[in-house]
């Protein structure tokens, strides 16, 4: 590798190019360390150096015991802070195909976190909806979501989107406060979100209110940092 500069920066330049150009595809795997290093002359620690950085910016993965993959470029979105809408109404906005992976439902037993939130007695059931949310079955967002048990009283109809089903009903949210932060993914995270281990997340916890003023909803989101940015608009009041 002729030029200047650090070989691992040529060495991650040249992966990332293949990648770009389409010779390495989504799924596809990276040839051993000991090969890398042969083919570009260079040392394993070199290859070893931009293999990380290209892990780190999340064009590869590393699989243990299986190797290390060309992980599919992700769409950035923008997510307006100020409208409330579903993650399916504002996939379909983008042209993109919501879809869903369930990781549990049904009605529970409350949790003292969700009768506080939610009003319930000891006795009441609650709906409980886990889920990876995909976007061109891409995964976008691990979601948590609780309704009180008389607001959805059979979690298993709802088949993608919770609020359309809910307005079969004559349900829907009028107004929604969020909350949102930035934490570190558990391993269990990072692999339904297909992302590096240590990846931070932005998590958002919404609480959606009917009407009536009644909370109906408190969901729990982890959203991809990589492929999700929250956008406010500002407007200049005089005092």
């Amino acid at each position: 590798m002729g030029g200047g500069g650090p070989l691992y920066l040529k060495l991650r330049q040249t992966i990332e190019d293949a990648i770009n150009a389409g010779r390495l595809k989504h799924g596809d795997a990276l040839p051993p360390e000991r090969d890398i290093a042969e083919s570009a002359c260079v040392s394993r620690v070199t290859v070893r150096k931009a293999v990380d950085d290209l892990v780190r910016d999340g064009l590869l993965v590393r699989r243990h015991g299986s190797g290390t993959f060309v992980v599919k470029p992700i769409t950035r979105m923008q997510q307006p802070l100020t409208k409330l809408t579903s993650f399916t109404e504002d996939m379909r906005r983008r042209g993109m195909a919501a879809s869903t992976r369930w990781l549990d439902r049904g009605l529970f037993y409350p949790t003292g976190d969700e009768m506080m939130a939610l009003g319930l007695s000891q006795s009441a059931m609650v709906a409980r909806l886990t889920r990876l949310r995909l976007a061109n079955d891409q995964p976008i967002a691990l979601e948590v979501t609780s309704l009180p048990g008389d607001i959805l009283p059979d979690p298993q109809l709802v088949e993608n989107s919770l609020y359309l089903e809910l307005e079969k009903n004559g349900i829907r949210p009028v107004r929604a406060i969020q909350r949102i932060s930035a934490r570190n993914l558990t391993d269990e995270e990072t692999l339904l979100l297909g992302v590096p281990p240590g990846s931070a997340a932005l998590s958002v916890q919404r609480m959606a209110y009917l009407e009536s003023g009644r909370l109906m909803e408190i969901s729990r989101a982890l959203y991809r940092s990589d492929a999700y940015d929250l956008v406010a608009e500002l407007t200049m009041t005089s005092d």
